[in-house]
């Protein structure tokens, strides 16, 4: 049962629409779905409460960038004592395609700093986490630039139709669960 979702992300102004915070952009359309019943700064993170399902489930928003995301996440999952699989971690990657999603049980971090810190910090790769396609740069020496971009005119209409889908896929796995929510969230034909 999940209780914890994880939005992946730098905070500040400067990163607010950039590729990097994909994770921080579908807690917010969530949000949009489901008024939280509160806000508060804790465990190093922007915590919001909604009902989502009939039940009280945490919204996170971690504040200590990027790289240390395992801090935060380490901080919640003891303050609130959920359990890493009770929780699911949405963030960006570079592999798929821009306008793909894939959720996964389990995993290693696929070479993401976020991931990595929060795999690192926690002990374990064991918990549920949603990948949103930003599509990868031309020249792999642009990497780091490129994640901390907008995305581009063109490619707002997509992500608008890709955080719709992640979203539903994070209600929806909290709603049945990750298992029964995997074929929606990696379907092709949904955007």
């Amino acid at each position: 049962m999940i209780r914890l979702v994880v939005g992946l992300g730098n905070p500040g102004k400067e990163y607010e629409n950039t590729r990097h915070n994909v994770g921080f952009m579908v807690v917010d359309e969530v949000l949009r779905r489901f008024r939280p019943r509160n806000r508060s700064e804790e465990s190093l993170s922007l915590v919001y409460r909604v009902r989502i399902g009939g039940r009280e489930v945490v919204l996170a928003k971690p504040q200590t960038y990027m790289n240390n995301s395992g801090l935060a996440v380490e901080n919640l999952l003891e303050d609130l004592r959920i359990d890493p699989e009770e929780m699911i971690v949405v963030y960006d990657d570079l592999d798929l395609p821009l306008g793909m999603t894939r959720l996964r049980l389990e995993g290693s971090s696929g070479g993401h700093k976020g991931m990595e810190s929060i795999i690192n910090t926690i002990k374990t790769s064991r918990f549920p986490r949603l990948r949103i396609g930003i599509g990868r740069p031309k020249r792999k020496e642009e990497v780091v630039r490129y994640v901390l971009s907008p995305f581009n005119r063109e490619e707002i209409p997509v992500l608008k139709q890709v955080l719709r889908k992640a979203s539903e896929c994070v209600v929806r796995s909290i709603e049945l669960s990750p298992e029964d929510a995997m074929e929606f969230c990696n379907r092709r034909d949904l955007i």
